[in-house]
């Protein structure tokens, strides 16, 4: 086998790298499809083998009698070797010049799906590797679904060993189609999934484009991973510091562990939850340091000492008293199943989530998910390597949040006999906050509809839910809500706008602009909301709502049920605009604390759609618009 020299990196222009830019990329797919041979071509190619690398592989190749193996550089193991197959997960960096990258191999054997999960769990994105010769096999869906499990959305596809099936161009289509049609039943954005056809044995497309499939046009491998958005930053997300032990040092007591998210600084105000404690940030302790640290942020392991003395214990959560996380002691779990035990409804396991351990009893398996056609079927136990959603309870409050809202604090794993059994995902869908709010009214109870969702959604012919968009005053919000409207009633939908001035006429004719006056506005606004959406309608929100932690709460209250539009117009743009003239009032102090001119907009990091109304016409942005809701609200049957 010829090697060729090494090619240029990429056909993009160089950018500097940012600091902590590093991508997490997991390469899955089913045993044999190519995908430690797809990494070893991607780094030779892009020139990041480590000196002498090559050779060692070509020689372990020429030992074994065998044919040059790219697959050596990641199968480390001497029985992978041996059998071909890839058994525990490696990582291995590589840059190009956009950015770095941390490259996860996965196995693809059934028996080794533990490791594969372990792999994808730490991933910001996903390669799945697809043998163009066996198509979409069992495995490649459950690697597909298990990507969907953990919350991964940015996946590439690299249909492989296309010069296996002579690098025909209508293979290369009826495989795409098989693998668009298996992810966007998943719910996978196909707008942002690249599917390439390589050949990793022969360098095509990986890193160069390939003359010999001169019909496609689209990226190469490494031009894919280049276009893969930066994730939001664990620095950005609310603060969560679980507990992992207390020493009594001196005459001090400190609290230690690690900032899974957010940041701390000494004089924060901290609450400790399940007990709903607080306490005020005295210090931060360092080892050895000659000047002790005045703030931490996430990824550090720090001790903390508090201006009071707390009896704090192992497994509580430290955040700050704005922004906790939910307490209940009931949730639902997307759950994937690894022990050889069936689990059943009754079963009692322990339950690890950051460093808390309870005990959690399935008061309910909800359904199994075929991953082959994702289909769901009742039963009242769960297979090994099964897919399921179950409800699990504890005795007493856990401090957890949905995976939706902190995909790094919405994990948990489940233990039975010191071994590892389950792991999934944390869902609070159809189940409150637990946490006292200092509700003022007494002799209240909740109670539960006897008429489920889905049967409202079928009587509708639609899914209940909520288009929550936001954006500047003037970006176009309240004529896309009234228009989008319009346009799904004449179609039978149940719909309705909650526009921004029309709630302060009545709901919230006693709030003023003010910050505080601001966020109580959005959370009787997202109450009401959720209420809607849970009956069956659709709910179209025409609010600035400037905060984007306003927008997250409201998000936690039903984050199944949310959706976020950012309405995109910059403020040159809307102050041109100005339909009410109140920019110009602003602009003459006549108007106090005004989005833009002197209170601050916070736009959206992750919308789960934007609309950009500078680039596009009402026109267009409306279609925009009735797309995702004809995608995204359709009753499945």
């Amino acid at each position: 086998m010829s090697i060729p020299p090494v090619a240029p990196q990429c056909g993009q222009q160089a950018k500097p790298l940012q600091p902590h830019a590093s991508l997490k990329i997991v390469i899955v797919g089913h045993v044999d499809h190519g995908k430690s041979s797809l990494i070893g071509r991607l780094f030779h190619d892009t020139g990041s083998l480590p000196e002498g690398k090559l050779e060692a592989i070509r020689a372990m190749s020429e030992r074994r009698g065998m044919p040059f193996e790219w697959a050596f550089l990641m199968d480390a193991l001497q029985a992978e070797r041996d059998q071909g197959i890839t058994i525990d997960v490696s990582h291995i960096h590589f840059r190009t010049p956009v950015r770095e990258y941390v490259l996860i191999d996965a196995p693809g054997h059934r028996e080794f799906l533990k490791n594969m999960v372990t792999g994808a769990a730490q991933a910001d994105a996903a390669v799945l590797v697809v043998d163009a010769r066996e198509g979409m096999q069992e495995q490649t869906k459950r690697h597909s679904y298990l990507l969907h499990l953990l919350g991964i959305r940015q996946v590439i596809v690299a249909i492989n060993k296309m010069d296996l099936v002579s690098l025909a161009q209508n293979r290369f289509q009826k495989l795409s189609k098989d693998v668009r049609h298996y992810l966007s039943e998943l719910g996978l954005d196909l707008q942002h999934t690249q599917i390439i056809p390589v050949s990793a044995r022969d360098g095509d497309n990986i890193v160069t484009r390939s003359i010999r499939m001169d019909w496609y046009e689209g990226p190469t491998l490494a031009e894919s991973l280049d276009g893969i958005q930066q994730p939001v930053s664990v620095l950005e997300m609310p603060l969560r510091f679980p507990v992992q032990d207390v020493y009594k040092f001196d005459e001090r007591r400190i609290v230690a562990g690690r900032i899974e998210t957010g940041q701390i600084r000494v004089g924060d105000t901290l609450m400790f939850s399940p007990s709903n404690k607080t306490a005020r940030v005295a210090s931060i302790e360092a080892w050895n340091a000659r000047i002790q640290p005045v703030a931490a942020r996430a990824g550090q392991s720090i001790g903390i000492t508090l201006d009071e003395q707390l009896f704090i214990e192992r497994g509580e959560v430290a955040s700050l008293v704005a922004n906790p996380p939910t307490l209940s002691n009931v949730f639902r779990g997307r759950l994937f199943w690894l022990g050889h035990a069936p689990l059943k409804v009754g079963n009692r396991y322990k339950m690890k989530l950051c460093t808390a351990e309870y005990t959690v009893e399935v008061q309910e398996i909800e359904r199994i998910i075929d991953v082959n056609d994702l289909g769901m079927r009742e039963s009242q136990e769960v297979e090994r390597n099964a897919v399921a959603e179950v409800v699990l309870r504890a005795r007493g409050l856990i401090a957890l949040d949905p995976f939706d809202y902190n995909m790094l604090t919405g994990r948990f794993v489940l233990v039975e006999d010191y071994d590892i059994v389950g792991g999934g995902l944390i869902s609070m869908e159809g189940y409150a906050d637990q946490r006292p709010t200092g509700i003022k009214s007494s002799n209240i109870f909740m109670v539960e509809h006897r008429v489920p969702e889905s049967d409202r959604w079928r009587m509708n012919g639609h899914r209940g839910g909520i288009l929550w968009m936001t954006g500047l005053s003037g970006a176009g919000k309240s004529t896309l809500a009234f228009s989008l409207e319009h346009y799904l009633f004449q179609r039978g939908y149940q719909v309705s706008v909650l526009d921004g001035d029309n709630v302060r006429h009545g709901l919230c004719s006693d709030l003023g602009f003010s910050p505080e006056d601001r966020v109580e506005n959005i959370r009787r606004v997202g109450h009401a909301a959720v209420l809607f959406a849970r009956a069956g309608f659709l709910v179209i929100t025409a609010f600035i709502s400037p905060y984007r932690a306003d927008r997250d709460r409201v998000r936690m209250l039903a984050p199944g049920l949310f959706h976020e539009i950012f309405i995109e117009a910059d403020l040159e743009t809307c102050e041109q605009r100005d339909p009410k003239g109140l920019y110009a009032k602003a602009r003459r102090g006549e108007i106090d604390e005004f989005t833009g001119v002197s209170a601050p907009y916070e736009p959206p990091k992750l919308a789960e759609l934007q609309v950009d109304t500078m680039a596009h016409s009402i026109e267009e942005c409306l279609a925009k618009l009735t797309d995702y809701v004809s995608r995204t609200f359709v009753v499945t049957k």
